[in-house]
């Protein structure tokens, strides 16, 4: 079952999407879309089985 979703948007459109099954993985692959050359991004981890978002970069103000 994949259970973690990571999206990475520009200007709210979907760049790069992912599905693991590992939280450890998605956590690893969150920090490494921070990094990535996008405009206006906006990285969103959320466990799918709770809907509850795990990680968001920016930090929501």
């Amino acid at each position: 079952m994949t259970r973690f979703h990571l999206t990475l948007a520009s200007t709210g459109r979907t760049v790069m999407s992912g599905w693991w099954a590992d939280e450890a993985t998605a956590r690893g692959k969150f920090r490494d879309w921070i990094g990535r050359n996008v405009a206006d991004a906006r990285v969103v981890l959320v466990d799918e089985e709770t809907g509850r978002v795990l990680a968001s970069w920016p930090d929501e103000e």
